[in-house]
């Protein structure tokens, strides 16, 4: 199998895990004068250039003097120096953008046009700022929590708990369903018309990743799916899961929708081709871990590449 990166994945930072508990390691690498910092709002946007084609890092100074009361979170560090994360609210984060002339951008936006260096960053700064603004509270025990190994855990604050807690990751698997040279794709009610999708859903405890794939296949679109195998993964931050990518092979392909679909479809090649060409299809942008299943599914087929039948169609 080929190597491949999906959008907000591959980064090549260096995390430096078995680091974040020294506190004077920590605080050399968040005083570091070659620091620079990702400010994201509590709105999920994150700080980039007015012309939108990069994140607009702060720099050492720019911290001290625009956010020098907020404590930041040690994302890792690249030949540049430490790359840290600076959560701010909307208001502050918006002061910050007209003072340096700079621009706001979404996470999916930054998926389809920020170089993937910036795309992975801010993939990777927002699920800690999305963690950090939902984790204040001890589950257990409900004392406040204390952030601690450089934002990268929460401790209660309450020492007959003490209990540790870490970020949340769901995942949930994604997969690309053939039977013959058809593959199956599926569309929920409240999306525009004509977008379909491969089918997806969150695992279960107790449940393998395969199991999760034949269970949400039938569940959503009553087909019946036997092997499948693992394709690739990415990072997928909204608000926080891993989509796990698999190809599977139906045994019963017969359609019988379930509550969570509108309608699904088995698409040839000739289709899947005519009805893109044509817009009576709009299949996922390239941002989603679908677009490469569906892409890799076409190409093998056909040879020919899912990027260049599209439009900028919106998804």
């Amino acid at each position: 199998m080929s190597h491949r990166v999906n959008v907000f994945a591959g980064h090549p930072l260096e995390r430096n895990a078995e680091l974040r508990d020294d506190p004077e390691w920590g605080e050399a690498q968040l005083s570091d004068e070659r620091a620079r910092f990702i400010l994201v709002a509590d709105d999920g946007r994150a700080l980039c250039t007015a012309a939108r084609d990069g994140l607009r890092l702060l720099d050492a100074r720019e911290r001290r003097e625009f956010a020098a009361g907020t404590v930041p979170t040690y994302l890792g560090a690249d030949t540049g120096g430490p790359l840290c994360l600076l959560h701010l609210d909307a208001t502050s984060a918006g002061e910050i953008a007209t003072a340096l002339g700079a621009d706001f951008v979404d996470l999916r936006g930054a998926g389809l046009h920020l170089p993937a260096f910036d795309s992975g960053l801010f993939a990777y700064a927002r699920a800690y700022a999305h963690w950090h603004a939902r984790t204040r509270w001890c589950a257990t025990c409900g004392a406040p929590l204390r952030l601690v190994a450089l934002g990268h855990r929460a401790l209660c604050t309450n020492p007959e708990c003490a209990i540790e807690h870490f970020p949340r990751v769901d995942p949930a698997m994604i997969v690309i369903v053939g039977f013959g040279d058809r593959c199956l794709l599926g569309r929920q009610a409240t999306w525009s018309a004509n977008r379909y999708s491969t089918l997806a859903g969150f695992v279960e405890p107790g449940e393998s990743l395969e199991d999760a794939v034949r269970r949400e296949v039938f569940e959503e679109s009553g087909v019946r799916v036997g092997s499948c195998s693992y394709h690739s993964s990415q990072p997928w931050p909204f608000p926080a899961s891993l989509m796990l990518g698999f190809t599977a092979e139906a045994v019963d392909p017969t359609i019988r929708l379930g509550t969570e679909l509108c309608d699904a479809r088995w698409f040839s090649v000739d289709e899947l081709v005519r009805e893109t060409r044509e817009r009576r299809l709009i299949l996922p942008p390239r941002v989603s871990v679908s677009h490469e299943l569906i892409a890799d599914w076409l190409r093998s087929r056909s040879g020919l590449e899912l990027a260049e039948l599209q439009s900028g169609d919106a998804w």
